[in-house]
């Protein structure tokens, strides 16, 4: 019954590849057969070109023509063969480029739904109300920073007039203390406080106290 009707195949399914290799295979082989029949009728052609016209002759002729029928066949053969070895990667390229195809559209699904479940968990209304909390903070950090930058006991209005007629009045007093013969590495009435600085020095000690007590 399988002579008759055939057993089931239960071996690999072949592949484009394999049936790619199969068949550059085989132009290989035609490639060697021509490549011997090439050689075979270049040696009948230097023999016929010897020979003189004759029965040995014919019958050279007669075989250099069968050897050109035969290349004729193989060249034939190898030609088909070439055809369906470049259907055959046309077709595994097409192949290829599907496979990359629905590899990107499945990772771009795989992204989409990540993208969806990340995006999901994001809470607009919170970032907004904490870009809000932010800027007031900010606001208070600076209105802190301002404070601590604020001098101490120093008007912020001077009259300039002011400042002028002090300086002049300064200046007059400088004049009239040097005129009143105030020397020159002494200070000024007008830098010196009204409290003089206390006076932290002893007394030089007597000279016979000093004596007696080395004695």
């Amino acid at each position: 019954m399988n002579r008759l009707f055939g057993a089931k195949n239960t071996g690999p399914k072949p592949t484009l590849n394999s049936a790619i290799s199969n068949v550059d295979t085989h132009i290989e082989t035609l490639d060697v057969k021509l490549a011997k029949l090439n050689a075979e009728l270049t040696t009948y052609q230097q023999r016929m070109a010897k020979m003189r016209d004759g029965p040995g002759k014919s019958a050279l002729k007669q075989k250099a023509l069968k050897l050109l029928q035969r290349r004729k066949q193989y060249e034939s053969q190898r030609s088909q063969y070439e055809s369906q070895s470049w259907n055959m990667e046309q077709a595994s390229m097409l192949q290829d480029n599907l496979k990359n195809v629905m590899t990107t559209v499945d990772a771009m699904k795989t992204t989409n739904k990540t993208l969806k479940q990340q995006y999901g968990k994001i809470d607009i209304d919170k970032i907004e109300r904490m870009q809000d909390e932010m800027q007031d903070l900010l606001e208070v950090g600076n209105e802190i920073q301002e404070s601590l930058g604020r001098a101490y006991d120093v008007p912020e209005d001077v009259d300039e007039a002011e400042l002028d007629a002090e300086l002049e009045a300064l200046g007059q007093e400088a004049e009239f203390e040097a005129a009143a013969g105030v020397g020159e590495g002494e200070m000024p009435s007008f830098m010196q406080d009204e409290v003089a600085p206390p006076q932290f020095v002893d007394e030089p000690p007597e000279t016979g106290k000093v004596k007696e007590a080395a004695g």
